[in-house]
């Protein structure tokens, strides 16, 4: 399996990390397009490094690298996951505005009809957030916030995050034990 994961400049960058450590876990290629704000987020969030973020992704690339192989069709992926998504990636994606090695693997992955997930991490949201949403929905993306269940008890941030990157892993079909599935 093949992935491409892109960590945009919103808070909660932590998520696309922990996507990045399970895939890496589970033996996924993974792609990795980090974006310059996403960096200065890294830094001031969490006590990652890129180094450590670098380390743990099979391929890395500049997000200004137009000329990437992430962004071909002819390049197959299995899915695409911006994780988090800032609204201005989510707003580029939704219109098309490939501008750089983030948003145009978005369009590659759309233009292909592959799995696309977006997990947008923005509150309140505007009426145009929404629009964009529906629009990627429309044309296939799965929709994906970040917002955390609370069905399974969870005691820590950790787990919170756990349950997002449960139901993305879920979305693509692979096992985890990530958060306690809804039982009756």
């Amino acid at each position: 399996m093949r992935v491409i994961v892109g960590i945009t400049g919103a808070s909660g960058v932590i998520y696309g990390i922990r996507l990045i450590e399970e895939l890496n876990k589970n033996n996924i290629e993974t792609h990795v397009i980090i974006s310059d704000v996403a960096c200065d987020i890294i830094e001031y969030e969490t006590s990652y490094t890129i180094d450590y973020i670098k380390e743990i992704s099979s391929y890395t690339y500049d997000e200004n690298d137009l000329f990437a192989i992430i962004n071909s069709g002819s390049f197959k992926v299995d899915a695409t996951v911006i994780i988090p998504c800032s609204m201005k990636t989510l707003s580029a994606i939704a219109n098309g505005y490939g501008d750089n090695a983030i948003t145009r693997a978005c369009d590659v992955t759309l233009k292909e009809r592959r799995t696309l997930i977006i997990s947008p991490r923005e509150t309140p949201l505007r009426t145009i957030h929404l629009e964009n949403m529906t629009n990627l929905s429309r044309e296939g993306a799965i929709i994906l916030p970040a917002m955390p269940g609370f069905y399974h008890k969870p005691e820590t941030i950790d787990e919170q995050v756990d349950f997002i990157i449960g139901k993305i892993l879920d979305i693509l079909d692979i096992n985890n034990n990530l958060f306690t599935k809804w039982k009756q």
